[in-house]
């Protein structure tokens, strides 16, 4: 049992990218994950790792006992979800990764609500705009929103649909009027999401073009959607959000939603998880969650 451990412990290490992150993985100390290595390499004779002080990689032996160990290791975990699959409850740790925003807002509060009817449940949500690698940074499950790309190792299933919306503040639009038709955008200030050079416009799509862009003049630029809407209510131009995000102000009067006669550009956010014979319980559970429970919060 020992050695099958070291051996597991040496595939998490390698699919984390690194002793640390294979410690929170596993809720085990660096030094724990380090010495188990250590003990593997005494017996198999052999170097896994080259070592430095910032990090760890595979040597050639390491690579090729990688290799083998992981068919080995998944054959274990299949075996595994077959056993779970028969089971009615749901038990161990969820790994999912979202948007930042999306997740705090949408996501979280709908997937909490599993730990009050499971109670042998655990879940590890990570909050991050960069698009992650399942297998690599381990998650189970990951939520991307917009169209995806294709890859056969992959499995998505479409959970929610969101709309964009222009709006402002009553103080902006008293002070400059409001916009009647999408052509009125570029005489406005607006306040425009950046990320790198993606600074294009707000689309309204059409039929004969989905992918119709309207700049708006923009002084003010920001690569955080809540700042935009903070600085929307704060009178500072239009702001093309998510309805989601901006339902409560909204409600609350602080900022109108303009244009509402427009075509709104509409997309999907998906579910995604890596291709498996067996779907582990707990991912199908997440999954058919978020479906039911999305919609409601989309605004």
């Amino acid at each position: 049992m020992e050695q099958l451990k070291g051996i597991s412990i040496f595939v998490e290490a390698v699919e984390a990218g690194g002793f640390s992150a294979a410690a929170e993985r596993l809720h085990l100390t660096r030094s724990a994950v380090g010495k188990t290595i250590a003990r593997l390499e005494q017996r198999l004779g052999v170097r896994l790792f080259n070592r430095t002080t910032r990090m760890q990689s595979l040597t050639e032996e390491g690579r090729f006992f990688y290799e083998r160990c992981l068919r080995a290791v998944e054959e274990i975990r299949l075996r595994e979800a077959m056993l779970e699959s028969g089971r009615r409850d749901v038990r161990g740790r969820l790994r999912i990764s979202m948007p930042v925003l999306f997740g705090r807002h949408c996501i979280a509060p709908v997937l909490a609500r599993l730990l009050d009817e499971h109670p042998n449940l655990e879940l590890d949500l990570s909050f991050n705009d960069r698009i992650v690698d399942l297998l690599e940074d381990g998650f189970d499950l990951v939520i991307r929103n917009g169209p995806l790309k294709d890859n056969p190792d992959l499995m998505a299933r479409a959970i929610a649909r969101q709309r964009m919306t222009v709006c402002a503040s009553p103080a902006y639009l008293e002070k400059h009027g409001s916009p009647q038709t999408v052509f009125d955008i570029p005489r406005h200030e607006g306040i425009v999401y950046r990320r790198g050079d993606d600074d294009k416009g707000w689309i309204f799509p059409t039929a004969a073009d989905p992918g119709r862009r309207m700049p708006p003049k923009a002084r003010l630029r920001l690569d955080d959607l809540a700042s935009i809407s903070d600085a929307a209510v704060a009178g500072r131009g239009l702001a093309w959000l998510p309805c989601w995000l901006v339902r409560e102000e909204v409600l609350a009067g602080r900022l109108i939603q303009v244009l509402k006669q427009e075509p709104a550009n509409v997309f999907d956010a998906h579910a995604v998880w890596l291709r498996s014979p067996v779907m582990l319980p707990k991912v199908r559970l997440a999954i058919d969650t978020l479906a039911a429970g999305l919609p409601a919060m989309m605004g």
